[in-house]
């Protein structure tokens, strides 16, 4: 009896649990097992590819292999130096690859409207009332028949541009873009009417566009530039519309048109 008083008096405690580390370790071996399981279900089919990026994820989030590529996502070595950064290498590869396939077809697409309006427009002869530009804006339809279109400060569609827009209108029915057009005039400083004037004419042709052949008024719009974007040529190319297909790629997609346009094998 006594010797336990003296034991307890000692200043000595009850003894606790044991020390339970030991569960953290336990746990991480059971995560471990588990992701071994999981790329053993993974491997079960086999595939040379699937198991070559595998093989590559692993030696790169393990950071034991020297790499020259970029994006692990699908198994492919990433440089330590390149680890976290954006479009760089690989994963740019793959963006710009990408935008430049949607350019591509978007100009694609652009060609065979050309190809289609001219076939009209040779038809009838008036291939030469029109010019055709793709850029990254997308196609331009340039209606440069100047007094064929509109008479000197006159916004009123003349026949040879009643008969040109007929043969556009159609081609454009259906489209999904935007469609705008823009209206032009010659510079007269004794007539400050350019802008009205300008607005007039592309407003003329929007309406036979959308009233006559049918194209969709929700996606149509009239814009006026006055004369402040003249062409090369005489006082009465100046009076002129522009029929723009708006292109709407992403930014980067639309930046490659002028180059798929420049080369078209590549």
């Amino acid at each position: 009896m006594s010797a336990r008083r003296k034991r307890g008096h000692g200043g000595g405690h009850e003894e606790g649990h044991a020390d339970e580390r030991w569960i953290v370790s336990y746990a991480d071996m059971l995560t471990v097992l588990m992701c071994l399981f999981l790329v053993l279900f993974a491997m079960s089919s086999i595939d040379a590819n699937k198991y070559a990026q595998l093989r590559d994820s692993l030696a790169t989030g393990f950071g034991t292999t020297p790499s020259t590529n970029v994006d692990s996502a699908i198994g492919v070595i990433v440089e330590p130096q390149y680890v976290g950064k954006q479009g760089v290498g690989f994963t740019s590869a793959v963006t710009d690859q990408t935008s430049l396939q949607q350019a591509k077809k978007e100009v694609a697409t652009f060609e065979a409207i050309v190809a289609k309006v001219n076939a009209g427009l040779k038809s009838q002869g008036l291939q030469d009332q029109v010019s055709f530009q793709i850029d990254q804006r997308g196609l331009s339809i340039k209606l440069i028949g100047g007094q064929a279109f509109f008479a000197p400060d006159r916004s009123e569609l003349l026949p040879a541009a009643l008969a040109t827009v007929e043969t556009i209108g159609p081609t454009l029915v259906g489209l999904p873009n935007e469609i705008s057009i823009e209206g032009h005039a010659a510079s007269d400083p004794a007539a400050p009417t350019d802008w009205d004037l300008a607005a007039s004419r592309s407003t003329a042709v929007l309406r036979h566009l959308v009233e006559s052949d049918g194209v969709d008024a929700t996606k149509i719009s009239a814009v006026s530039f006055g004369s402040a974007r003249p062409v090369p040529g005489d006082y009465a190319v100046q009076r002129r519309v522009d029929i723009v297909v708006l292109s709407d790629l992403p930014e980067a997609a639309k930046a490659l048109i002028p180059k798929v346009v420049a080369s078209p094998s590549g």
